[in-house]
């Protein structure tokens, strides 16, 4: 049984989950630009990056903390080829946005490192939303594909534009400050239930 390849969509900037074997794709979004000088600086502006990590800073250097200590891999990510098309591999995904189906048990406020094994049929009205920056939800419970994009991965198997989604998906609460039960709790659980769906490859979605 082959080890799937972690792919994530976005070059998120300072995105806090120590998830570390992820094999990095960077996308640009579609944007609609007015055609006024106005309308086009407003765009550019709502389309660059957060400055996460500096935000993080500043606001413990407000609050009177120590630094917050973000992870640092101590080896490269590996970069390895897809073993095969897109439109021929098996694709899992994880998000960090703290998804369950209502009737599961919701996320603990701090350190959870539970999964959730959502079922590709769920709908979208029937996805929850529990995080420890319960303010980052409104979009997520507005619009589940935001950071659950299950409809969407639905529509490109349905296309062809990828050969099959595995039959179930997978959800964490991404803000978890211990390091080490990421390491030795999250992130061996993730490894085992994509070994046992054989996918090819994974979508990681942080929020």
């Amino acid at each position: 049984m082959h080890s799937p390849k972690l792919v994530r969509p976005l070059d998120v900037v300072g995105s806090e989950d120590a998830i570390s074997s992820c094999h990095a794709i960077t996308a640009e979004p579609a944007i609609a630009v007015s055609a006024s000088p106005a309308g086009t600086a407003r765009a550019m502006k709502d389309t660059q990056p957060v400055r996460y990590m500096d935000a993080i800073r500043l606001r413990y250097q407000q609050l009177g903390y120590d630094p917050y200590r973000w992870f640092e891999a101590g080896y490269a990510p590996s970069l390895t080829p897809m073993p095969k098309k897109l439109s021929e591999s098996r694709i899992g995904m994880l998000a960090t946005s703290g998804a369950y189906v209502a009737g599961q048990v919701a996320y603990y406020y701090k350190d959870d490192t539970s999964l959730r094994e959502i079922p590709k049929s769920t709908a979208d009205e029937d996805l929850r939303f529990t995080h420890i920056t319960e303010n980052y939800l409104g979009s997520s419970r507005k619009d589940p594909n935001s950071t659950f994009p299950l409809s969407a991965l639905k529509a490109l198997e349905a296309d062809g534009h990828i050969g099959e989604l595995a039959h179930d998906v997978y959800s964490c609460m991404g803000g978890i400050y211990s390091q080490r039960r990421v390491r030795e709790e999250l992130i061996p659980a993730v490894e085992e239930r994509f070994k046992a769906q054989n996918v090819d490859a994974v979508l990681l979605v942080p929020m």
